[in-house]
């Protein structure tokens, strides 16, 4: 168990937490929610020790082990990745250290005999003997290659070095595990493996997300930081989000009766806890979400965006049809022989183990790169905006204020026109103002966000659309996206997302691509297809 008490964190110019006390049970999975520059970090490192609170506590229960997701990728580039999985255990991997060192000493004395046999039992206590297997293991459920397991760190991509690291968070089964972004830069594969784990995970879990169809799948409990405050509640994401809507419209809408709005809420507690049914947690679960009154929840104070799109033109039958299509970047042929089409309504998720090959076939379609062969051919009827990942081209040594760079893409110059879209994605006021050079991550994708609406497309390609986003616009963008009735391409690692927006998936490899023409979720549970997908790539890939 792992006690806050009292918590305080406030700044010289920032009050972060006040009073902050809440238990973590062995047992449950918190997942910690608030808006960005809320705390949700900084409190996993006042609970891992990392860094100070102004005031308050933090007791764990003596004997408890605490592992955290390390994020320096470069920290063990001089160990193998068996070593930086086992060091996950500090005191484990100390003990292997000593006993190597005291049997390579020469002369070997009676007293360092003496040594060796202590170390040995505490070694066999904590099934040290079996240290290599359980990382191996770990490696292989998050699809490490064991071409990497005895490599330097150093020596290993990018990709595999976020999974060793979170197998290192998760090796030896410690008490309390404290996950700080655990998915990102995770395959989906991945990313189902590490699901299934936790949610047979006994002990406590805290983490923090962005990913919603993960904290929906592992989570028991959320911790929502609002009001500078840090409160439980019972349930998934979902469910809080929700409850939280429901007491929002309690609030705004007295004269309905509560009974009505209680009697939609258990509707929902029901279908939850439909949800992972093959998890021991799901019967202590409901009971939980049983106990629950709606009176518990509290309203958040966050503010969602508005992500709507109107289209200046209704799209023909014929979107785009894509022959023996082939593309390089700096240099290096990045995919080939690519071949698709694309009717009214379809809404593609591209998928792919190289993500700037998903990144420059969107560049190539949006006609910011030309490709080295191949055609491309658009409807005549189409009208297409683009959202790029990287938009930085578009703030870099920009004077402009927000109203000034967003009335470059208008054809209707007013500033009131413009400020009606920016003020759907919470730029109001003196905040439309703001030189777009100081803007936060988050705001700048915001601010394509108003661009991508002002074209009034009837064709989206969007890479990538909630990096930089919190919770609450990745919301309004997946819903944004959902109820749009034109043509949507569209890449990300948002589970959710590509869940409900796409009802076509083509999966782009090195050698070419393959189309499936259902949703993604359909997608990733047809083993079927498997075959035709190795086709597309390189045996070493």
């Amino acid at each position: 168990m792992i006690t806050v008490s009292n918590l305080d964190l406030i700044f010289s110019d920032k009050k972060i937490f006040e009073g902050v006390n809440i238990k973590f049970i062995p047992g449950n999975c918190y997942g910690v929610i608030g808006a960005n520059g809320a705390g949700k970090s900084t409190f996993l490192k006042i609970l891992s020790g990392e860094m100070e609170s102004t005031k308050g506590e933090v007791f764990i229960e003596k004997g408890n082990r605490m592992a955290v997701l390390k994020q320096d990728h470069y920290e063990y580039d001089e160990f193998t990745s068996i070593e930086t999985v086992i060091m996950g255990h500090k005191r484990l991997y100390d003990i292997m250290r000593a006993k190597d060192a005291l049997y390579a000493k020469d002369p070997f004395t009676d007293e360092d005999g003496i040594k060796a046999a202590n170390y040995e039992i505490e070694f066999a206590e904590l099934d040290g003997w079996n240290a290599e297997v359980e990382a191996e293991k770990l490696l292989n459920g998050l699809q490490v290659s064991s071409d990497n397991f005895y490599k330097k760190m150093r020596e290993v991509s990018g990709q595999d070095k976020v999974k060793i690291l979170l197998a290192q968070a998760l090796f030896g089964s410690p008490d309390i595990l404290l996950l700080d972004e655990p998915t990102n830069h995770l395959d989906f594969q991945a990313i189902e493996w590490l699901e299934n784990f936790l949610l047979d995970y006994e002990k406590t879990i805290i983490t923090v997300s962005h990913d919603r169809h993960f904290l929906n799948k592992v989570c028991t409990h959320m911790v929502d930081i609002d009001f500078f405050q840090a409160k439980l509640y019972s349930g998934n994401y979902d469910f809080w989000r929700e409850s939280s809507n429901l007491a929002q419209r309690l609030m705004l809408n007295s004269n309905k009766k509560k009974e009505e709005r209680i009697k939609e809420l258990k509707a929902f507690i029901a279908r939850f806890s439909a949800n992972a049914s093959k998890s021991s947690q799901a019967t202590s679960r409901k009971k939980s979400l049983e106990k629950i009154n709606l009176d518990e929840i509290v309203p958040s104070s966050r503010k969602y965006p508005y992500v709507g799109f109107t289209m200046s033109r209704d799209l023909g039958k014929d979107v785009l049809t894509v022959e023996n299509l082939s593309a390089s970047y700096d240099g290096e042929k990045v995919f080939q022989n690519v071949s698709f089409t694309v009717n009214r309504e379809d809404k593609v998720a591209f998928l792919g183990r190289n993500d700037l090959a998903k990144t420059v076939l969107l560049s190539v379609l949006a006609g910011e790169i030309e490709p080295d062969s191949g055609t491309i051919s658009w409807g005549q009827t189409v009208i297409k905006s683009y959202l790029p990942m990287d938009n930085s081209s578009y703030f870099n040594n920009n004077d402009l204020n927000l109203v000034e760079w967003l009335r470059q893409f208008s054809k209707e110059p007013q500033e009131s026109y413009l400020r009606s879209f920016l003020g759907r994605m919470l730029f109001s006021g003196d905040q439309a103002l703001k030189p777009v050079k100081v803007l936060s991550g988050g705001e700048k994708m915001r601010c394509m966000f108003s661009k991508l609406m002002l074209a009034e497309a009837n064709t989206l390609i969007v890479d990538q659309p909630t990096n930089h986003l919190d919770l609450e616009s990745i919301q309004s963008v997946n819903t944004g996206l959902s109820e749009f009735k034109g043509s949507v391409f569209l890449t990300s690692h948002d589970h959710s997302l590509l869940s409900s927006v796409a009802n076509k998936v083509i999966e782009i490899g090195d050698l070419g691509s393959y189309t499936y023409e259902d949703n993604f979720d359909s997608y990733l549970k047809n083993e079927n297809i498997k075959h035709y997908i190795e086709k597309i790539y390189t045996p070493s890939k």
